[in-house]
């Protein structure tokens, strides 16, 4: 039966990455992967981390299994970090949580969820989005439908086609939302217009459905919640899918959650007891070791002051090197005008480098970036950021 399987094409952003392992040029530059790097172009583990991980493997006294939503003091402190600290949310009963195996894992159990227990049919993404969301949903039976979100004449959001397209969103569809650090064009909208889209999906009675990967890579770890919170305060029910990879480093250890608001203590019961069900039939208990991290961070007021103190420089460093690329590109004799870059928030930029341009940087100058003109800004390094600067003005 194996004979006729037929191969698989490359996956559209690790496959980038395969190709850069292969490429034996010394000066070639990765800048697809949606990884913090450091000006190394290491990804490093926090020290924050390092001393949570200590005490964990100190204090471990089992390899039993976890339950299969994770430790309750692990969903309350994902809570906490969505809501704030004196939500009523925390506590209440209406929103639960389970522990995921990454942010993919909670968007892969609430597609499962939506479509096999919530009755519903259809999801809509932004256009553009991460590359993987439609393949999780569709993964997972759901029609996703596409709504306009960025207008390449201005590097911008485009909010009145936004709107106009929600209009258009049924009863009953889900609408995912990117909490902050838009992916993967680094555009997001401001608050009035956060309030402006949960008016619209509560009007339309469909279900937000939030992105959350990128908490504290915006504007702090309060300030990027802030459109979430927006959708708290209007709609009663909603889903959101946390990933700790990015904002703790916890990139191999799968560290996520799925957070479930519901009107009611009794109704969020009832969706517990259908997101377990729906996780004992995917992966059945969640990876341990990172959600203990996670907990040990949180649990511990002087080990969170030192995360929010890292968290707080990656994202200085990756501000700073938004800066410095626009600069960069100006002396390198750039007639376009590329200073939306430092407008835009988190990781990523859609740079507004065609297909054909993205790929004569990688033939001819070994910089790898995804054909959509993504690319990370947490990829460039002072020491690369010439080299790249001179090889972009050389292809426009």
């Amino acid at each position: 039966m194996f004979e006729n399987v037929q191969a698989a094409p490359p996956d559209p952003i690790l496959g980038i990455t395969e190709a850069f392992k292969k490429d034996s040029r010394a000066e070639k530059i990765n800048l697809s992967v949606g990884v913090y790097k450091d000006e190394n172009g290491e990804t490093p583990v926090l020290e924050s981390v390092q001393a949570a991980e200590e005490r964990v493997v100190a204090e471990q006294k089992t390899k039993a299994y976890k339950p299969i939503n994770g430790d309750p003091t692990y969903g309350k402190n994902v809570r906490e970090l969505l809501f704030g600290e004196g939500a009523s949310l925390i506590d209440n009963g209406e929103a639960v949580t389970c522990h995921t195996p990454g942010g993919t894992g909670a968007l892969r159990l609430a597609g499962d969820f939506l479509q096999s227990k919530a009755g519903i049919r259809r999801i809509w993404t932004s256009d553009p989005t991460w590359a993987n969301h439609p393949a999780i949903f569709k993964a997972a039976g759901l029609e996703v439908a596409k709504y306009r979100y960025f207008d390449p004449a201005n590097n911008g959001l485009d909010f009145a086609g936004m709107k106009a397209a929600l209009e258009e969103v049924q009863e009953g569809d889900a609408v995912l939302l990117h909490a902050c650090c838009h992916n993967p064009s680094g555009v997001d909208p401001n608050l009035e217009q956060w309030k402006e889209i949960a008016d619209i999906l509560n009007e339309k009675k469909a279900l937000p459905v939030i992105d959350f990967a990128y908490q504290g890579f915006g504007k702090g770890v309060q300030e990027d919640a802030a459109g979430l919170r927006r959708v708290a305060e209007t709609c009663d029910e909603f889903l959101v899918c946390s990933s700790f990879s990015k904002n703790f480093g916890l990139y191999n250890e799968r560290t996520g959650a799925l957070t479930a608001k519901s009107s009611t203590r009794d109704i969020a019961s009832a969706v517990m007891s259908q997101l377990k069900l729906t996780a004992r039939t995917n992966y059945s208990n969640p990876p341990a070791h990172g959600g203990e991290i996670v907990n040990k961070i949180l649990g511990d007021q002087e080990l969170k002051n030192q995360w929010i103190s890292e968290l707080d420089a990656m994202r200085e460093r990756i501000l700073e090197m938004r800066t410095l690329f626009v600069e960069s590109l100006q002396k390198s004799g750039a007639s376009r005008d590329f200073s939306f870059i430092t407008r835009q928030n988190g990781m990523f930029s859609f740079s507004g480098l065609s297909k054909e341009q993205v790929e004569r940087l990688k033939l001819d100058y070994g910089i790898y970036i995804v054909g959509s003109g993504r690319i990370n800004v947490a990829g460039m390094t002072p020491s690369n950021l010439q080299q790249l600067s001179n090889a972009i003005v050389a292809v426009l």
